[in-house]
Parts: structure tokens; C-alpha cells; sequence
């Protein structure tokens, strides 16, 4: 998340920030969005080529997931979460389609393309995953309503210690046996308290929070592309054979996502800022915590869905924010 999102969103033209240090850490955001899929991309193919050298790193992923979360909640100020109160039906309506269409859409995927049970559950928890870390800049660049995705993207992740097991659980049980307690926990750890962390250091550090701002989509980008290295890594042996029906089922999966979030806006009658908001919001999720808890509760092979989530949703979303942002707002 980018504190420049917060604002635009109140003005007609969110690509034009009300001072000098919004438009810079615009222009950052906008090359963070380009830049992020190629470093994905070349973890991936690092991770595949070399994978004895991002092995041995398996242990450090959930820490470098609390990094992320962490930088996220750097981010988050009062008047996001004002805004659900503010807007409680759009913020319902994003957070019902979020956890209902990608969780569904994984497991109706996985049914349909027969994927083995390790894969199934892999693409089943990526649905069941809050938002990605990376949808309110897309939103942003999409000319969408900023304000609506934080607040979506925000309350997504507050909810995911008790919504992701319990959705997982249900969706996924019947291909493997699912520790819902433990992953309760884990995503506390690694998403819950970081994520709090960040926002009582926004609130009680802001100058010092300030500064550093500009930096944490670059952060993030690294910390993200490294965890896909290691986790490709882990599966490296597996991937030529399963690479190809994954890749298909990641395709289908998150461009249900996104289309379906946008209808679902639209079915909600939103103005078409919120109905671009939602389709990020709902297309993009957080597989960082998914590869995380994939492969401390299943295997490598079950988080590869999630490494291949993170190099895809990152190309499909700036691809589409692109194309969205030279369409004019119907509204």
C-alpha cells in the first residue's frame, strides 16, 4: 500500500496529487507497478536455475511475509479506516465478493482441471488469501477509487486470521488434511501483528515514517521477489512436469478475479471508480501468505500456485490498470 493512494481518490483525477511529495511517490508507484513483475519474473527463473542457493532460505520466509506486512501497515492512517464507516456497503460488498469468488473460483478450477491434491489445495488457498499488497496501486494507476481499495484491502487482512482457515477448511479439506487452529495462528504472527505493528509506529513515529514512505513499494517488491525465488526453489524438481496446468489454472483463476470483482461492482450499482477498485480487489491476492502457509502446512509443491500467482497477478494487473486508465470514467 502507498500513502499517495490515500488522496487522489477525493479528486476527480487521481493521477494528479495535491502536492509535491504525493506526485513523487506517484511516480515511484508507477515504476514500483512496471519494475515489480520483471523482478518476480527473474526470481523465479533464478530460483528454478539455481535452487540450492534459495533452499536453505525456507525457514526465513514467514519473517520476510511479516516484512511486507509490516510495510504495510507503515502505510495505514485513521481516515483509511474511516472510510469504511463512512462507506459501509461498497467496503461489505468488496470484502463478500473477495472472499466468495476467489476461494469458489479456486476450487470450482481445481475440480474442473482435475489438479492433484497438493496443487488443488496450493490454488484453493491462494483464493483464500485477503488482498494483494499491490491492488490499491493498481487501482490507483486504473484511475479507480483509491479510498475503496485500502479500505477492502485493509479490512481483508484484519479478517483473514479467522476467514482463510476457516474457508481453506471448508474448501480444501476434502483433498488434504487442513490444521485450521495452527494456520490460525501463523497468520496472526505473520500478517495480524506485523501489520498492527506498523500502524502504531505510523501513529507514534510519523515523522520518521515519513521519510522512509517513498521506499516501501521498492521494499516490498524485493522482499515479495525473493520469497517467489525460494519458493520456486522448493518445488524446482517438480515444476517442469506441473508448470504448465498450474500456470493455466493461475490464468483463469485471477482473470476470473478480475473480471467478476468488476461485475460485481457493477451488480452493487457502484460508479465505476469503485467497480475498478473492486476488480483489483478481488483479482489480486496476497500469495505471499499463501506460499507461506502452503509450505508450512503442506509442501513446496502445494505453494508453487502462489509463486506462480505472484509473477502473474503483478503482469495482469498492470496490463489491465494500463488499459483501464485510458478508458475514460463512464460515471
Amino acid at each position: 500500500m502507498l500513502e499517495a493512494t490515500n488522496t487522489p481518490s477525493k479528486t476527480e483525477e487521481p493521477a494528479a496529487p495535491v502536492n509535491a511529495a504525493l506526485a513523487a511517490e506517484a511516480r515511484i508507484a508507477r515504476i514500483a507497478v512496471t519494475v515489480f513483475p520483471l523482478l518476480v519474473v527473474v526470481a523465479g527463473v533464478l530460483g528454478f536455475l539455481i535452487p540450492d542457493l534459495f533452499k536453505p532460505m525456507g525457514v526465513a520466509v514467514p519473517y520476510l511475509l511479516g516484512v511486507i506486512m509490516f510495510c504495510m501497515g507503515l502505510t495505514l492512517t485513521p481516515p483509511d479506516f474511516a472510510s469504511v464507516a463512512r462507506r459501509p456497503w461498497a467496503v461489505a460488498l468488496g470484502i463478500v465478493a473477495h472472499y466468495v469468488i476467489m476461494p469458489g473460483a479456486g476450487w470450482l478450477i481445481a475440480v474442473l482441471l482435475q489438479l492433484p491434491p497438493e496443487l488443488a489445495v496450493g490454488l484453493i488457498l491462494v483464493g483464500c488469501a485477503p488482498s494483494g499488497t499491490a491492488s490499491n496501486v493498481m487501482a490507483f494507476l486504473a484511475k479507480g477509487d483509491v479510498a475503496l481499495s485500502v479500505a477492502v484491502a485493509s479490512v481483508s487482512t484484519l479478517i483473514a486470521p479467522l476467514v482463510t482457515p476457516a474457508l481453506t477448511l471448508f474448501l480444501a479439506g476434502s483433498f488434504l488434511h487442513i490444521e485450521a487452529g495452527a494456520m490460525v495462528m501463523d497468520i496472526v504472527k505473520t500478517v495480524l501483528l506485523p501489520v498492527i505493528a506498523g500502524l502504531l509506529a505510523r501513529l507514534f513515529l510519523s515523522k520518521l515514517v515519513a521519510k522512509v514512505l517513498p521506499a516501501l513499494p521498492w521494499a516490498s517488491a524485493v522482499v515479495i521477489s525473493l520469497i517467489v525465488a525460494i519458493v520456486v526453489a522448493g518445488s524446482a524438481g517438480k515444476i517442469v512436469a506441473a508448470g504448465a496446468i498450474v500456470f493455466l489454472a493461475v490464468v483463469l483463476h485471477n482473470g476470473f478475479g478480475l473480471g467478476l470483482g468488476y461485475l460485481a461492482g457493477k451488480l452493487g450499482r457502484l460508479d465505476d471508480k469503485a467497480r475498478r477498485a473492486l476488480a483489483f480487489e478481488v483479482g489480486m491476492q496476497n500469495s505471499g501468505l499463501a506460499a507461506t502457509l502452503a509450505t508450512a502446512h503442506f509442501s513446496p509443491l502445494a505453494a508453487l500456485p502462489s509463486a506462480v500467482f505472484s509473477v502473474w497477478h503483478n503482469i495482469s494487473g498492470a496490463v489491465v490498470a494500463a488499459w483501464l486508465a485510458r478508458r475514460p470514467l463512464k460515471d
